[in-house]
């Protein structure tokens, strides 16, 4: 448990325990943040399974509630370009790969950042990179690997619902969830499991996002992120009844989410299309900062 967390978090519809395993790789330090990555924001769907948010671009599978248990992607970390001297050049940027959040309320997932804005807030044109995981609505937390995250380095990163559970003394329960993350380049890893009450189990992402929040709760400016050479592997499973199914970013069903402006017109960033059938594999081409 971390020290200051109350065992049992209670926010809008979900009651999150965090219970970290024995056995995590040393040193690895977990910092709370105050920015969320939370579901997709004001999403509009448009015909042949495309959508626009102001927050998330990538691809999500929707599905039944309590059909999906699995979810893994691979991406290489970009680089963010950054400047203090023009503001559509300073933001956030997180890569993450997570079950529920595109049509229901809370998401657990995964991921990496590449931030113009230092971890404490403060503007910086050196960029930022770090691991994070969240199982929201309760909090984001940094991982800090000892040898850091380097833009080029290799991350691999998946979600598990392990069944149904109760933990804590008030007997917090739900469906529970183990994130893992890996930088491959590094041969770091990190994994920890939440009991999530209310989580649905009703869509696996694979997402490029515009984090949350300022002061008065827009979404957070997108750094520049270009050029990123994308997700390598996508992968999901759900299982209905006795029926498993394996599939990937290009399943059918999928959705094609297109970042948009909130109070700027025009796209902020733009998914390829489609993904590659047999890998999954796509990238996401930042166009403008937001939000």
């Amino acid at each position: 448990m971390l020290p200051g967390i109350n065992g049992r978090v209670v926010a809008i519809t979900a009651a999150v325990l965090f219970s970290f395993g024995a056995g995590q790789q040393a040193p690895v330090k977990v910092i709370r943040t105050t920015r969320h990555h939370s579901p997709i924001r004001k999403p509009t769907h448009k015909a042949n399974g495309t959508t626009e948010s102001i927050n998330w671009s990538g691809y999500a599978v929707p599905t039944a509630n309590g059909a999906v248990t699995y979810v893994s992607g691979s991406w290489t970390v970009p680089t963010a370009t950054c400047s203090t001297s023009l503001d559509d050049t300073t933001g956030y940027a997180a890569f993450w790969v997570g079950i529920d959040g595109y049509s229901s309320n809370t998401v657990e997932q995964t991921g990496t950042d590449s931030d113009c804005v230092s971890t404490n807030g403060r503007r910086t044109d050196t960029p930022t990179y770090y691991a994070w995981f969240e199982f929201y609505p309760a909090g984001s937390y940094i991982i800090e690997f000892s040898k850091g995250i380097k833009p080029g380095d290799t991350i691999s990163a998946s979600v598990t619902y392990n069944g149904q559970a109760s933990s804590g003394r008030r007997g917090a329960s739900g469906p529970e969830f183990t994130i893992s993350i890996e930088d491959v380049s590094t041969g770091q890893s990190y994994s920890t499991s939440a009991v999530v009450s209310g989580a649905k189990q009703s869509s696996a992402e694979w997402i490029a996002e515009a984090p949350c929040c300022e002061n008065n709760g827009d979404i957070l400016p997108l750094a520049d992120f270009n050029p990123w050479a994308g997700f390598s592997a996508t992968s999901a499973t759900t299982v209905t009844g006795t029926s498993t199914s394996t599939f990937n970013a290009s399943a059918t069903g999928a959705e094609d989410i297109t970042m948009v402006g909130e109070t700027v017109s025009g796209n902020k960033a733009q998914p390829s299309s489609p993904p590659n059938s047999t890998t999954g594999a796509f990238t996401v081409t930042w166009v403008q900062a937001g939000p």
